[in-house]
């Protein structure tokens, strides 16, 4: 299939041109990626109309959705939300409109008949709706101490990425108090900046954290170091983390290594070869586990690690087999 995409991205007809590379089978179904040598053929098949693979080897021609590839690491998040909490005050119906108007970013599912509806869109317009129900949750917490345990009980909020739903610890609303400051971030986003940037970003306003990860979302909470600190020091830092995960939004792209269906020797050298280049990748974080290996990094620099990886375990496995 990659031959015969290359083919097709070449040809004059389709305003191809000279192809670097095409990455196929990718961490997601039924994508490619086609890399170009110039970035005018990028545009110029950009603006093709329509594009159909076709080749003798297929059968009959497919036609092929074409968009430019942003480098942003996270490009849809989905979360079930539970609204039954707001029956009392609001009519869910009227709620999910006006959420609708306030996050136009957004794709949402029919109300079930229990409060529960799906949400999909960028991680910016999930977190500007989790601050938005978190607000609207505070101002039902304040009638009283009834009221509070109502959210603790029913409040609940599910995410998925890659088609898996991950249900969370916590309840979907803390307990904060006036001295402490809150952060909504990607989870992704949040091991990258804690591994790299994190401690650095924190020390120089004299807070300390503590995270709280519901699957795709963890919540930070900051609170000063000392108890004499300027509650100003508070606000800084939070502006500070927040301004820093929107420029990691933007230059940070994720691929994974999907280990489902690797015999154990093949899962064990892709573990093996993605420790033993990570030194000639400073700005590369990897995340293993038993299903998966993630890489978080500049789009150039990810993709070079990926390659190398394929490159070095696949040299591995065609030595071994010809002995």
């Amino acid at each position: 299939m990659a031959d015969i995409l290359m083919i097709h991205f070449q040809k004059a007809k389709n305003r191809g041109g000279d192809v670097k590379d095409v990455v196929y089978p990718t961490t997601i179904k039924g994508v490619a990626y086609i890399i170009f040598e110039d970035q005018e053929v990028t545009e110029n098949v950009l603006q093709k109309a329509e594009h159909r693979l076709e080749d003798k080897r297929l059968g009959r021609y497919y036609p092929l959705k074409i968009s430019l590839y942003s480098e942003h690491v996270f490009t849809c998040v989905s979360s079930v939300l539970d609204l039954s909490i707001f029956g009392d005050k609001y009519i869910l119906e009227d709620l999910v409109q006006e959420l609708q108007k306030t996050i136009p970013g957004l794709r949402f599912s029919p109300l079930q008949s229990n409060g529960q509806i799906s949400v999909q869109g960028s991680f910016p317009a999930i977190k500007s709706l989790k601050d938005n129900l978190l607000l609207k949750a505070n101002s039902l917490s304040v009638k009283g101490n009834r009221g509070e345990r109502k959210l603790d009980q029913r409040a609940n909020i599910r995410t998925q990425k890659h088609g898996l739903f991950v249900e969370p610890n916590n309840t979907f609303v803390h307990n904060v108090n006036r001295e402490e400051q809150v952060v909504v971030l990607d989870t992704d986003i949040y091991y990258y900046m804690k591994h790299f940037l994190y401690k650095e970003s924190l020390t120089k306003y004299n807070v300390v954290s503590r995270g709280v990860t519901d699957g795709e979302i963890t919540t930070i909470y900051l609170k000063n170091s000392r108890a004499s600190s300027d509650s100003r020091e508070l606000e800084r830092a939070k502006e500070g983390i927040e301004d820093l995960s929107a420029k990691l939004h933007c230059r940070l792209r994720k691929e994974r290594f999907s280990l489902d269906g690797n015999t154990r020797p093949e899962r064990q050298k892709y573990k093996q070869v993605c420790e033993s280049i990570k030194s000639r990748f400073p700005k590369i974080l990897v995340i293993p586990s038993d299903t998966h290996i993630d890489v978080i990094g500049s789009s150039s620099e990810t993709y070079e690690f990926t390659q190398e990886v394929n490159r070095i375990v696949k040299s591995h496995f065609q030595k071994k087999f010809r002995r």
